[in-house]
């Protein structure tokens, strides 16, 4: 109440703009952007075959989970919320995805909601979600804790369900919504994360809720086969991962946004960086650093040598001597 909440802590010292934002657009379908991130699968094709034989399985899943923790922990901005148009900072980091116990018509549904710190490395959050999967979707499982949750409420007679949202929605926005209630919430979440390449389906644009606090949404597509335009202007056929993004735009401006987009493309495109816990400075994945560097010192070898390059001896004529005496002859000629 009065601006405190549980799940997160209000940003102050906002410049006008970013304060403005969410008043100008007081939903969050209002401020919502949607953009598509393709990722080449070649590289994560070989590291996870590389992986394999050292007995590791991970998969495009796992990949996406442990990026989007990656890119949260470190651009702290992105992991932001809007309620009653004042921005939060979240106090953790989770991703919320929607889970089938079985690949059915009928199959039961369950919303699963991932808990992390933000420092695990690729292993540790393969764990985390194999664990908490492997656990749900057992037939002795009745289900999960959110799925439970939810289940108390549908209950209810229609008019009691109706005033029960209706309570729970002003308590989230006054930040008097229980602690417990947060944590069951699929809604109150970093991220929520819809896989339908498990059902063979393409990529979306899933909208955002304006019941809780998810400020992004990502579908990950069935991989396919696209044209893609390499460095030499080549045009090949490469096997293509498409993400569809749907981002609150109140939480960080677009240069910001930009540049979480490009950490995340470069964190699926080099899995390796992600192997490592991360610092708890939150800095940016070594490897990548590392790699940066040295394109930038391949670069200035190319001009160091460009400019040592000494320019290249006029060649003599070889028929010079040959020459000096036609023209001595013709010279003596016109001369009589």
């Amino acid at each position: 109440m009065f601006g405190h909440r549980s799940d997160g802590k209000k940003v102050k010292g906002l410049d006008i703009i970013e304060k403005a934002g969410p008043y100008f657009m007081n939903q969050r379908i209002d401020a919502v952007n949607y953009i598509t991130v393709k990722i080449p699968c070649s590289p994560m094709d070989e590291f996870i075959a590389r992986e394999r034989k050292n007995g590791n399985s991970y998969s495009y899943m796992h990949i996406l989970f442990a990026t989007i923790v990656r890119v949260l922990y470190t651009k702290k901005k992105l992991n932001r919320f809007i309620m009653r148009g004042a921005i939060y900072q979240r106090n953790t980091i989770s991703i919320t995805m929607d889970v089938k116990k079985k690949l059915t018509e009928e199959g039961e549904d369950m919303t699963l909601k991932f808990m992390f710190t933000g420092r695990e490395s690729l292993a540790q959050i393969k764990e985390i979600i194999d664990n908490e999967i492997a656990k749900n979707v057992a037939p002795e499982e009745a289900s999960d804790q959110t799925t439970k949750t939810a289940g108390k409420f549908c209950k209810l007679p229609d008019f009691l369900f109706r005033w029960a949202l209706a309570l729970a929605r002003w308590l989230d926005k006054r930040g008097m919504l229980p602690k417990s209630l947060i944590k069951a919430s699929p809604f109150h979440t970093s991220c929520f994360v819809t896989n339908l390449k498990s059902i063979k389906l393409g990529h979306i644009y899933h909208h955002l809720y304006n019941f809780g606090t998810t400020s992004m949404f990502f579908s990950m597509g069935k991989e396919q086969m696209e044209p893609v335009v390499e460095n030499n202007k080549e045009i090949k056929v490469a096997k293509i991962l498409n993400i569809g993004m749907s981002l609150d735009e109140r939480v960080a401006d677009g240069f910001y946004m930009g540049k979480c987009l490009k950490l995340f493309k470069d964190l699926m495109t080099n899995p390796d960086s992600l192997l490592e816990s991360m610092p708890d400075d939150g800095s940016i994945p070594k490897q990548i650093i590392k790699k940066k560097k040295a394109k930038v010192k391949k670069v200035d070898k190319l001009k160091k040598e460009k400019k040592e390059k000494k320019p290249k001896k006029i060649k003599p004529l070889k028929n010079k001597e040959k020459l000096d005496k036609k023209m001595k002859k013709r010279k003596k000629e016109d001369e009589e």
